[in-house]
């Protein structure tokens, strides 16, 4: 009895062990995956602030946790069981979906700049100034958005797991998409209430304190101008080495190349630092390549648009009275 005893106890110590591992492992793996979704996460971060302009404080982190509530469902509900299912049933279907999600981002990006550079950039009525009805309106937009900017993230998780099998697949990306949510609006809603932190030190007894305070409150519009920027740059980074990556996987083999041939001189030239001048090398080369592909959308995009206003316009019109 007691040696029947021992040997089940070192069964189930075995299979506590196996499990551990491959808990062990799907953290691991989940890990690289979010870490290969790391600029669309830049981006979402950056994008979401945006939604919360104008909303007096006591509206910032509700309509927050609105979005990330809604940003799981995303994920959780539309996002991972399509995903699955391809990655199941038509596995060759996920770079091409990889690189229509690289051509949006490169498309948001190459808009963004040339909206900065035509001074064409929207401005939206701040929330507080229209009521609940348009915070409801402005949620509903922030989650569609996300919804782009997940599944790029979820699709991009799942190509890296993609030889892992049905369940540990699954157990990854269900892992990424709370790791990256809390992630991402864990730090925009920090973002949004730095300012009332600010104000908040600003007024303390302490002189430490007060100049900390009214320190962070003049570098807040410094720092979300800072995080449009890096936003607009992430979105042509990711975008273009998805491309770049999803045309080298597809048999077109140039582009990358030259990319990954600039990136493997400046490696190999600059010693100690030659891992983060390759990593800056090929960064810049994906960003390039992204907005090249980027502004040609744009471009297309522009004149359909352009077409159909004419279009829209009467054949005939009279000349305005003076």
């Amino acid at each position: 009895m007691a040696g029947g005893l021992v040997a089940l106890l070192d069964d189930i110590a075995a299979i506590a062990k196996i499990a551990a591992a491959s808990v062990d492992d799907v953290g691991a793996a989940a890990g690289r995956a979010s870490a290969k979704a790391a600029g669309v996460v830049v981006d979402d971060t950056a994008v979401t602030p945006r939604y919360v302009e104008g909303v007096t404080p006591d509206r910032e982190l509700p309509i927050v946790k609105k979005i990330a509530i809604g940003s799981i469902r995303n994920k959780l509900l539309i996002i991972l069981p399509l995903a699955l299912l391809l990655s199941q049933f038509l596995p060759w279907l996920l770079t091409p979906i990889l690189m229509l999600g690289g051509t949006y981002l490169a498309f948001e990006g190459a808009e963004k700049i040339w909206e900065k550079l035509a001074h064409h950039e929207t401005h939206t009525e701040p929330v507080v100034a229209v009521g609940p009805e348009q915070e409801k309106a402005m949620v509903s937009g922030a989650i569609r958005t996300d919804l782009i900017l997940s599944a790029e993230i979820m699709v991009i998780a799942l190509n890296d797991v993609a030889s892992e099998p049905f369940v540990t697949r699954a157990l990854i990306l269900v892992v990424v998409a709370f790791f990256i949510t809390i992630l991402v609006y864990g730090v925009v809603g920090l973002i949004v209430k730095m300012d009332d932190i600010g104000l908040h030190l600003a007024e303390r007894e302490s002189e430490g304190a007060r100049r900390l305070g009214e320190a962070i409150v003049r570098a807040m519009p410094k720092v979300l101008a800072g995080l449009s920027t890096l936003g607009i740059v992430a979105m042509l980074w990711v975008g273009g080495h998805i491309l770049l990556v999803g045309a080298d996987d597809l048999g077109w083999h140039g582009p990358y190349a030259v990319v990954h041939f600039l990136e493997e001189a400046a490696h190999d030239a600059t010693g100690a630092l030659g891992g983060v001048l390759g990593w800056v090398v090929n960064t810049i080369g994906s960003a390039v390549a992204g907005a090249l592909v980027g502004a040609v959308v744009v471009a297309v995009v522009t004149a359909v648009r352009r077409a159909r206003r004419g279009g829209d316009e009467p054949a005939h019109t009279e000349p305005a009275a003076h």
